[in-house]
């Protein structure tokens, strides 16, 4: 990749020089326009292919493990060529990609509180590798704010596991998936009850069975916020974070600039004020639902709902607890995290990176380009995008070597 780097930076030298000479032969001569679309070949080409994925890890020997049993991590990211900035993928991976058949069971769990949550399971009774229920490794999915098993990227982690024989069941956040709410309670990232609900259930249905989960956006970030406060005492084997918002200030402030909160926070608080006013008459004792669905962003939201809703005195208690970098240093099982540098919900400069390193069970990879959720590649990237492959191989890796790292 160095070797391609110094080769185009000596091509733009020679293609500048060439420039010069017909700019001053005369700009309207008839090698300027030619030598205006090489320079600018050359500069996209460069540009473009500085999409590295780059693998940072606290351990040797987790990282070792990547090398040689999920490979997608160490290789070079190149995004879909006429789609390669991260407002552009976000925007158009829901349009592009496919959503695979998926013949979900439903199934109600109660919860401590009287609520219920809604879990929808890919049973894959048909796998030919597991043949044996009790033992077929387990998948759990996190979708991310207000997403459900419907997701077109949950759809495609479901299809990559059904490939692998396994099961999967997607956690769906109480009141988001058309179940009836029965508290006046919803969800946040901060708060893992429901996950824990979650864990301790799947796992009590298959002991024997290798598990699990996969969390996308903030999916992600409730995953890694369970993780980091119950450390190695958990059921779960394994996890992998796509897109996670490291830190939750830094995500509101970057949604907040007007191009961003055009393209995606106010859509996003619409959706959020949709998911809340289905289930109204349950919270007008609690907060004031008039006041909530005016607001226009997904700060003023929180700030409104979600804070009051779990208790928090100020909306920066919630965006303090609700971050997952700090507890980054308690996980205690094998981590996976995506990132995307340019993804505008989780700012570069707020990556843990430093604290990634300090901790042998987290592996970050990061990309220059992949936006949230996109990580598009190929002409057309319809059937498979690089977040999809690197999942894959991740948890492949892991139920059939994961024992090396013991």
């Amino acid at each position: 990749m160095q070797r391609l780097a110094m080769d185009l930076r000596m091509l733009s030298r020679e293609l500048s020089l060439y420039l010069e000479h017909q700019v001053r032969v005369g700009f309207f001569g008839s090698g300027v326009g030619l030598s205006l679309i090489l320079g600018f070949s050359v500069a996209y080409a460069f540009y473009y292919l500085s999409s590295i994925a780059k693998l940072v890890t606290g351990g040797e020997s987790f990282s070792r493990f990547l090398q040689d049993h999920c490979p997608v991590v160490t290789e070079t990211y190149y995004p879909t060529v006429w789609c390669w900035e991260g407002r552009g993928q976000t925007l158009l991976r829901p349009f592009i990609t496919s959503k695979p058949p998926v013949q979900y069971r439903n199934e109600l769990i109660k919860t401590a509180d009287g609520g219920q949550i809604s879990l929808d399971w890919f049973d894959n009774d048909n796998s030919t590798c597991y043949m044996d229920a009790s033992t077929r490794p387990t998948i759990l999915l996190l979708p991310g704010l207000t997403g459900t098993s419907k997701e077109s990227y949950i759809l495609h982690m479901i299809h990559l596991s059904e490939e692998l024989g396994y099961r999967c069941v997607v956690f769906n956040n109480r009141g988001v998936a058309g179940e009836n709410l029965l508290t006046p309670r919803t969800y946040c990232c901060a708060n893992t009850e429901d996950l824990e609900t979650v864990i301790h259930h799947v796992h009590s249905l298959y002991p024997s069975a290798p598990f699990l989960a996969a969390g996308v956006s903030m999916g992600g970030m409730l995953l890694l916020n369970y993780l980091g406060k119950i450390g190695s005492k958990t059921p779960l084997m394994a996890a992998a974070t796509f897109s996670v918002g490291w830190n939750t200030f830094a995500c509101s402030e970057s949604l907040e600039k007007p191009l961003n909160w055009l393209l995606f926070n106010y859509y996003l608080t619409t959706c959020l004020q949709s998911s809340v006013n289905k289930h109204r008459h349950m919270f007008v004792k609690q907060v004031d639902m008039d006041h909530v669905m005016k607001a226009k962003s997904i700060r003023e939201f929180d700030k409104r709902f979600t804070s009051v809703m779990f208790g928090y005195q100020t909306i920066d208690d919630y965006y303090t607890d609700a971050s997952p970098s700090p507890r980054l240093k308690s996980v205690g099982i094998p981590v996976l995290c995506l990132n995307s540098v340019d993804d505008v919900f989780s700012p570069s400069h707020a990556i843990p990176i430093e604290t990634a390193k300090q901790n042998p069970n987290v592996a970050l990879v990061l990309t220059s380009y992949g936006g949230h959720i996109g990580f598009l590649e190929g002409i057309w990237p319809r059937q498979s995008t690089y977040m999809d492959r690197v999942f894959k191989q991740f948890v492949q890796a892991m139920v059939e070597h994961g024992h090396e790292l013991s």
